[in-house]
């Protein structure tokens, strides 16, 4: 005769499943961290970034096409791709803390509409109006798109994959952005920009139905339940929304390796950004090359932080240090910038190894993600993303603006050579910041 084993107390998934018998069937008992799963919901929210970017990427190719239709001004078409950026700042600082208070369902999900709709809007444009509402409602969805890839790393895999995790999203996102200029020219002398257009927001439809169906939040486990509550065990109080968004917000911002590792990662991206996709081709072409080699630069700095993205990650991990790593990466940074820039006229050939170098050293902006998401409780490193990456974007479009501001009506070699000298400078000193950065490295390396 059988006798009854002694039971512990429930653990807190089987009181949820108890409660909620549906959620067995949909979830099963608490998933492996890193399982199968956790690959999927993964690898849908990488297709999603992958997919926004190359939106992203194709109003650069469209936009004289949308320009002709609506009768808009070059003036016009600039004031838009502004509007974009300054509403993806702005909701960037936000959606981090919203995917820590709510988790990646239903937020992602809805984010996949806004830019479903956002695509589906740019199709319609034929005025002003229409463009500014479609780059707002794109800019909302998109600023859940590269963080919360990352924040789906930090939840569904062990926190000392973490960087790594981000890292492969960046390199994936990278090798779209440098292939998905050609492919959308390609496309466009088969189709008109409205059908392109439409068949973004037809993409975008499939993946609603995708994150709807299979994208979860991981079922709590210790580590997790820990989060949401106090000391004395009993759940921990929840703050107002709004307020509460702010509290975490200033609470990231008061970590002091949140907000160095942020200007690290932000002079590197935000260069990286401002050579790859402006400078690096308009100096190219004030050395007298044609514009096929200026379009191969572009390609050329996305392929480098293709590779980048993942290997200071890697780097790091094996040598169980995040600050030295970061540190050599944006000073070799510097250095590549600076040929890049002061090279003579004579080494065209040299400049697109030189670009490529540019964005490989400027996968060291990755480590302000990985500092950051470690500097900071589990349940804030959705907000730490979100701020480094903010950061990244800001201190982009300013190397952008601003030289545009110095340099000449018809600069030169020389002229190009002073207005963009910023660049190096603000890398040494985000090299500089980064050597104060307190290394989490050790505090997650392998045992």
């Amino acid at each position: 005769m059988a006798t009854a084993t002694p039971q512990g107390p429930a653990s807190a998934p089987d009181v949820e499943y108890r409660k909620h018998p549906g959620a067995r069937m949909l979830h099963g008992p608490h998933k492996t961290i890193g399982g199968v799963e956790a690959w999927v919901v993964w690898g849908l929210c990488t297709v999603f970034v992958i997919w926004l970017f190359a939106i992203q990427t194709g109003y650069a190719v469209v936009s004289p096409e949308i320009q002709k239709t609506a009768a808009l001004s070059v003036a016009q078409i600039g004031l838009a791709g502004s509007i974009y950026t300054w509403a993806f700042a702005l909701c960037q600082f936000f959606s981090g803390a919203l995917l820590d208070r709510f988790g990646s369902r239903p937020l992602l999900a809805i984010a996949v509409a806004f830019v479903t709709a956002g695509a589906f809007l740019y199709a319609q444009t034929t005025s002003m109006a229409t463009l500014i509402a479609a780059q707002i409602v794109l800019a909302i969805g998109s600023s859940f798109g590269f963080v919360g890839a990352g924040y789906i790393g930090g939840q569904w895999f062990p926190a000392a994959r973490y960087g790594l995790m981000f890292g492969l999203v960046q390199s994936l996102a990278s090798l779209g952005s440098a292939f998905g200029q050609p492919a959308i020219s390609w496309q466009l002398t088969m189709v008109s920009w409205q059908q392109l257009l439409n068949g973004f927001g037809a993409a975008g439809v499939v993946l609603i139905v995708l994150f709807a169906l299979m994208v979860r939040n991981p079922s709590p486990g210790p580590e997790q339940l820990a989060r949401t509550t106090s000391p004395t065990g009993t759940p921990a109080a929840r703050r107002p929304l709004l307020s509460g968004i702010f509290h975490d917000l200033g609470s990231c911002f008061r970590n002091r390796n949140v907000v160095l590792s942020s200007l690290l990662a932000g002079v590197s991206f935000g260069s990286m950004l401002a050579m790859g996709v402006l400078w690096g081709p308009r100096v190219m072409e004030a050395r007298g090359a044609d514009s096929s080699l200026a379009a191969v630069l572009s390609a050329m700095s996305w392929l480098g932080l293709a590779f980048g993205a993942p290997l200071f990650n890697v780097l790091s991990d094996h040598w169980n240090n995040r600050r030295v790593p970061a540190v050599v990466g944006v000073l070799l940074q510097a250095v590549a910038i600076s040929l890049l820039i002061y090279l003579p006229k004579e080494t065209n050939s040299v400049s697109v190894v030189t670009m490529f170098a540019v964005g490989l050293f400027a996968g060291a902006h990755m480590l302000g993600f990985t500092v950051a998401g470690e500097s900071v409780p589990g349940s804030l490193v959705g907000s730490s993303a979100a701020i480094v990456n903010g950061v990244c974007f800001i201190i982009g479009g300013i190397l952008q603006a601003v030289p545009g501001r110095i340099l000449p009506d018809a600069p030169d070699l020389a002229d190009y050579g002073h207005a963009l000298l910023m660049m190096p400078i603000l890398l040494v000193l985000g090299a500089v910041a980064g050597l104060f950065i307190k290394d989490t490295g050790r505090a997650h390396g392998r045992a």
